[in-house]
């Protein structure tokens, strides 16, 4: 890496967004990244790019692995606990995954819109527990699997309109339709059911069927979801699922609205 390398941020860009820029760097992918790439990644100097990478190092974001390499670093580890403690909806929401997973025997899962990315934030094994591509953490794709359409289908008009302008071609090619028009058409019929089953679209052998939590603001909203595997899932009661994860998002909410201090809006985990 060069050190006349121009910096691509623009003038003005706190120190500590370009900073933390470097942490978006490192996916499953890529879990680490040696300096020189760093650098080059970001389109930064050589010693801006050190700069960075020693405050990321003495806040715990960063460390520093054999051969020069950097991975995550363990305070990474430490606010995703405390975030799991903080979550209200996440607190009201374990035992009553816990209790769908005994119940049902499927896995039970939460998930999550980030921005315009969906995490599963929370899962309880069932019977036989799965073996699911995408953990906690992992970005889902946005238009495959139940969870990610319900989520989507409690969105205002408005917001879905600029998601889809930007997706428009992972849409389509998920089977919601050509154009706004369509994908519009598709939403409103998942929103008229308040539910949506996936059997296969995500990961060939599993189904999943998932209801939305609630949501008070845009860019913000949960579903719950049971997965199993699809032979189990086509000789259940896929009403009685559906009835059973209806009652435990109400509750979920309703816990959370009642309790002294909590927030009103948005389901995050």
């Amino acid at each position: 890496m060069n050190d006349d390398f121009a910096d691509a941020a623009p003038q003005g860009t706190p120190s500590l967004s370009r900073a933390l820029a470097v942490l978006d760097l490192f996916d499953a992918e890529h879990p680490t990244w040696t300096a020189e790439a760093i650098g080059e990644a970001l389109r930064c100097s050589a010693p801006t790019g050190y700069r960075y990478i020693r405050e990321l190092l003495a806040a715990g974001l960063l460390r520093r692995l054999q051969g020069g390499v950097y991975a995550l670093g363990p305070r990474i580890i430490l606010l995703d606990y405390t975030m799991r403690q903080a979550d209200p909806y996440l607190g009201a929401a374990v035992p009553e995954m816990g209790e769908l997973a005994r119940r049902t025997g499927c896995d039970c899962v939460m998930t999550a819109l980030f921005g315009q990315q969906f995490l599963d934030t929370h899962r309880e094994t069932g019977a036989a527990p799965l073996t699911l591509a995408f953990g906690r953490g992992r970005p889902r794709p946005a238009f495959l699997g139940a969870a990610p359409k319900v989520i989507l289908s409690a969105q205002p008009t408005a917001w879905l309109r600029k998601f889809h302008d930007a997706h428009a071609e992972a849409a389509a090619a998920a089977g919601l339709g050509a154009d706004w028009k369509a994908f519009r058409s598709a939403i409103a019929e998942i929103r008229r059911r308040g539910h949506y089953v996936s059997r296969g679209e995500l990961e060939p052998q599993l189904s999943s069927v998932a209801v939305p939590l609630p949501v008070g603001v845009p860019d913000a909203g949960s579903a719950l979801a049971l997965v199993a595997a699809r032979e189990r899932f086509e000789l259940m009661n896929l009403p009685l699922l559906v009835e059973l994860l209806r009652g435990a998002a109400e509750r979920i909410v309703a816990a959370v609205e009642g309790s002294a201090g909590a927030p009103s809006a948005r389901p995050r985990s």
